[in-house]
């Protein structure tokens, strides 16, 4: 049997990049075909190998730059360009923030057929480096190079970082990330000396053998630190790992572990121990238009926005747009750990907030007594299954509902339930902009499209929040 050869693709010349593109892609076009390209941004001309090439579009990659663009950025992190975490990190913010509206825009009217004119100047991050207040590491024995180490270079026990993209069971040793706290960098260089000194086997990602698993680092705007080991044996030595943490770290103020021999790396589901200081770190979150600061509880399985500073305007949009009264009883669907109940709750008569995952249930009940909010409930449940007709019976009609859905947008039958239940008005927060762009199509039987207000949580990436009010139409017959 012969081996088919694989056709060699060829390298495309002084190729201009023209726009930013889906997934972090820049974009440029060749005789009328879209060429997608990583790490090059726009005003860029250069020499692209093709790797993939399809009938209306291809893939290639920048083998030379032969002009750099005037909006090109100067790179603050050594892994750009293998990571793959953030892809837009060579593009100057204000050019991030200009294809992130235009990719709201673009999602709702060509997807949705929604009118945009209402669309606010995107909601920009002060803080662009160090924003994020959580980060998970993975510790691999296959550890990724960018160049084939030298012949007689020392083995490698693993490493830890994150996943190459594409590559499962490949971690790129990140010796520097500029997304969290330089703190984080020192706890995991700790962690990962530690381990290789003491001889700690780093986990096996395609055999399930080894102790080290993953390493999730948080912290909060108080200053509090919460550091979570996840291992998959209990292999000896691992303790003194955890000794060495609470000894050399001071500012961790949580240091927990959980063991997790499942064939993934998901924990929400599993216990984590203590092993010095509290269960639990604290956020607090400014309160709208002068209210009261809230207090979160923020523990390991915990959902909470990872840029802090982000989420507080993200959800005072939301209470701008919800135009709250004293008497209006909201549904917060999806509400998670009931951080968006919490921000409302003191601007209406009741908030009812219904979440699919228990524990964060728990977690809303226990944030709405920390915080002396009496005017909530919590119900956790598949959505399409509780928001039926007995349930809005026995709670009340909402004036207003607040949705924010996960990333495959809402259950046909929830937005069927909204229909009927016909609020007022509707606040929708989607960090997809394309599957909300669905959702409102079928909500505009009974809704008209008020604001619409882009929040960039996320600098350097192609993710964005939107959030879009929909106001009833009265005069429908």
């Amino acid at each position: 049997m012969k081996m088919r050869k694989s056709k060699v693709q060829p390298v495309l010349e002084d190729v201009l990049i023209t726009d930013v593109g889906a997934e972090g892609m820049a974009v440029a076009r060749i005789d009328g075909m879209v060429l997608f390209v990583p790490f090059v941004v726009p005003g860029d001309i250069a020499d692209i190998k093709l790797i993939k090439k399809k009938k209306n579009y291809a893939e290639g990659r920048a083998v030379n730059i032969k002009h750099y663009s005037d909006k090109r950025a100067e790179l603050m992190c050594p892994h750009f360009g293998t990571c793959g975490g953030c892809r837009w990190q060579n593009l100057q913010y204000r050019y991030q923030l200009e294809a992130k509206q235009q990719q709201v825009r673009d999602n709702l009217e060509r997807l949705g057929h929604v009118d945009c004119s209402n669309m606010q100047p995107i909601c920009g991050s002060e803080q662009i480096f160090y924003y994020r207040n959580k980060l998970e590491y993975t510790f691999s024995t296959k550890a990724w190079h960018d160049q084939p180490p030298l012949p007689d270079a020392p083995a490698e026990p693993g490493a830890l970082g994150f996943h190459i993209p594409t590559l499962f069971d490949k971690v790129l040793n990140i010796e520097h990330c500029a997304l969290q706290d330089e703190l984080s960098n020192q706890i995991r260089l700790a962690v990962r000396d530690y381990a290789i000194s003491h001889q700690l086997p780093f986990y096996d990602i395609r055999n399930h053998t080894g102790c080290l698993r993953n390493l999730i680092i948080r912290n909060t705007s108080t200053g509090q630190w919460m550091v979570v080991l996840v291992i998959a044996e209990y292999t000896p030595g691992w303790e003194g790992l955890m000794e060495h943490l609470r000894d050399s770290f001071p500012q961790i103020t949580s240091l927990q572990y959980i063991f997790n021999d499942k064939m993934n790396d998901s924990y929400a589901d599993l216990p984590s121990i203590t092993f010095a200081g509290q269960s639990y770190v604290e956020e607090v979150m400014e309160g709208y238009n002068g209210a009261p600061s809230l207090h979160f509880a923020i523990k390991p399985q915990t959902f909470y926005q990872t840029n802090s500073a982000q989420a507080q305007r993200l959800y005072s949009f939301v209470a701008q747009y919800a135009e709250l009264s004293p008497d209006d009883i909201v549904y917060d669907l999806y509400t998670g750990t009931g951080t968006i109940a919490l921000f409302l709750a003191r601007m209406c008569k009741q908030v009812i907030g219904i979440e699919y995952v228990e524990d964060s249930i728990a977690a809303a009940r226990q944030n709405a007594i920390s915080n002396h909010i009496s005017n909530t409930q919590f119900h956790a449940g598949d959505m399409a299954k509780v928001l039926t007709p007995a349930f809005v019976a026995e709670h009340g009609n909402p004036d207003v509902v607040i949705t924010d859905p996960p990333r495959a947008g809402m259950h046909e039958k929830v937005v069927e339930q909204l229909l009927a239940m016909n609020p007022r008005k509707i606040v929708y927060v989607s960090c997809n902009p394309a599957t909300q762009a669905r959702d409102l199509q079928l909500l505009s039987a009974k809704y008209s499209i008020g604001r619409i207000q882009p929040v960039d949580m996320f600098p350097h990436t192609q993710h964005v929040e939107n959030v879009v009010e929909l106001n009833r139409i009265e005069n429908l017959g």
